[in-house]
């Protein structure tokens, strides 16, 4: 995904196409989420449901390599979001059943996958360099295709019996001003992000700095991830949801402001990445502990496809379309940051009226 935008530019788009493509297909994060979760609560196959998503969502990815144009493109790739929607609430669902919803061992499990993601942003990066914009689409596949296998070692946990008392008490949980208050949060903070995903590769490279640079960037983002994920549970125990969201948000708003206005400084932009270990790490672990623990274990899938398909979804289509619009080929990366700062400042101001007791 941070390669993206480097690879449609490549292919000859221009940055409001990039900014319409992420939006159309992360459109399909706004129904996908709860096709699957209705789906693997119905049914209490988890597992199966993480395994059909996995297969799906290699065979549409490989699409790519075969179509051209902006529709084909978007298609294929817009299929593979909605398959890769199984995916996601179902690993961490798995993870958060085997340990129990424990916050501490959950971020020791998943500083895995930012461990891969900062070997293969590295990896990919120099492979850009070494050949071209299109090597992210071949690292993509053969990650996909290895997911999908390890998937099949995997074991399904016990299924928890439901009760009517159950499926009416989670309609109770939705319809809540916390759990709405939640969402509003989530949606901004997502659509901030836009710029970010969409150009954040595109901005650096442009700025003079090489894929390879660009790779040890993003890894450097995630790197200081896993050092959070180390301490998230004791964080959220200390501090609480809501002022962990809160302080992280904030420090997302400083983030963006600090790459508007001073990307071109090394040691800012070094900064900046780092701080991706609130805008990112923390709010997931503290929005993860927010879902299991209000949902319970029998709608935690539910309750985070409603998470996926509204924050991420929604908020994620508005801020990639945004972002390609003020964009205007790098010549409004200043202006769409400071943009993508109000939204994370409008985040925060929202989960001000939650009491911490209710998160």
């Amino acid at each position: 995904m941070p390669y993206l935008g480097v690879f449609l530019d490549g292919r000859g788009f221009s940055s409001s196409e990039i900014g319409e493509l992420f939006a159309l297909i992360t459109v399909a994060r706004i129904a996908g989420p709860n096709l699957w979760a209705v789906l693997a609560d119905k049914s209490g196959r988890a597992l199966k449901v993480l395994q059909l998503g996995a297969l799906l969502t290699f065979c549409t990815f490989c699409l790519v390599l075969f179509v051209d144009g902006f529709w084909a493109l978007t298609l294929s790739l817009a299929l593979m979001m909605m398959f890769w929607t199984a995916i996601l609430p179902q690993i961490e669902g798995l993870t958060l059943n085997c340990v129990r919803g424990n916050a501490s061992r959950y971020g020791r499990i998943r500083l895995w996958g930012s461990i891969g993601y900062i070997l293969l942003t590295i990896f990919t990066g120099k492979m850009i360099d070494m050949f071209s914009s299109e090597a992210p689409i071949y690292v993509g596949a053969i990650v996909l295709f290895s997911l999908f296998a390890v998937t099949i070692f995997l074991k399904e946990p016990p299924r928890e019996k439901s009760t009517d008392l159950q499926q009416a008490s989670i309609w109770n949980k939705i319809n809540t001003s916390v759990f709405y208050t939640f969402l509003l949060s989530a949606t901004l903070l997502q659509l901030s992000f836009g710029a970010y995903y969409g150009f954040f590769a595109l901005y650096v490279l442009d700025l003079g700095y090489s894929g390879q640079a660009t790779g040890w960037l993003v890894a450097l983002g995630v790197l200081a991830e896993v050092v959070i994920f180390l301490q998230a549970g004791k964080l959220i125990t200390l501090f609480g949801v809501k002022w962990i969201l809160v302080t992280s948000i904030l420090l997302t708003a400083l983030r963006w402001y600090l790459l508007a206005v001073f990307a071109s400084n090394p040691i800012i932009l070094v900064l900046s990445q780092v701080l991706h270990a609130f805008s990112f790490g923390m709010t997931h672990a503290a929005s993860m502990h927010f879902i299991h623990h209000y949902f319970g274990n029998k709608f935690q899938s539910h309750g985070q496809a409603i998470y996926i398909s509204v924050g991420f979804g929604i908020g994620g289509a508005i801020g990639g379309y945004g972002a390609g619009y003020f964009w205007q080929q790098g010549q409004g990366a200043e202006l769409t940051f400071t943009l993508a700062a109000m939204a994370a400042v409008l985040s925060t101001l929202s989960l001000m009226f939650v009491s911490s007791k209710r998160m």
